[in-house]
């Protein structure tokens, strides 16, 4: 009898252990605020630093946060599957040291930025889709599909694209 009191005992404290553990892990990491739009969030790792300090120099920073560029706007399910992929990848990468300094969005991640830019300016894109003999093939109708980026770079995050590039990129500060 006393093998299996020892037995519960032991188990209960690893399991309160592990609780404690997790709670500490969630806290450490900040993965509640991953849960938000905040764009502070995406600065929780030093490697986006540079992203956000442009992005917090540039004219979608009214408008625009890095949510609703870089994930999908039109179903809540689908913004938050994203979130947990583009989350995964990127506690591997940081985990592991797998990331470059010039980060490099996926193709993915390109392809729902693109869908974000076409519908936040739809108008305009009408018209320059209406004119896509003119370089603007969003349809591929010419073999390859342009994205908005090719043409307008410095949207919404400036010429510099890595870690030393930013002047002062560490000591990115709160709005």
């Amino acid at each position: 009898m006393k093998t299996g009191r020892l037995l519960a005992f032991s188990s209960v404290v690893t399991f309160i252990i592990a609780v404690v553990m997790l709670g500490y892990m969630v806290h450490a990491s900040k993965a509640l605020s991953y849960l938000s739009k905040d764009p502070l969030a995406c600065i929780n790792c030093h490697v986006m630093n540079t992203q956000y300090a442009t992005w917090q120099h540039n004219s979608h920073r009214r408008v625009a946060s890095c949510v609703e560029c870089h994930l999908p706007t039109h179903s809540f399910v689908g913004k938050y599957m994203a979130k947990a992929r583009d989350g995964w990848n990127h506690s591997v990468a940081f985990t592991l040291n797998t990331y470059q300094n010039n980060i490099q969005i996926s193709e993915d991640g390109a392809n729902r930025v693109q869908a974000n830019c076409l519908s936040c300016h739809a108008k305009l894109a009408e018209t320059i889709v209406s004119n896509s003999d003119r370089f603007h093939d969003f349809n591929g109708t010419t073999g390859t599909v342009r994205k908005c980026w090719e043409c307008h770079r410095e949207v919404p995050h400036g010429k510099v694209r890595s870690l030393s590039t930013t002047p002062n990129n560490l000591g990115v500060r709160e709005l």
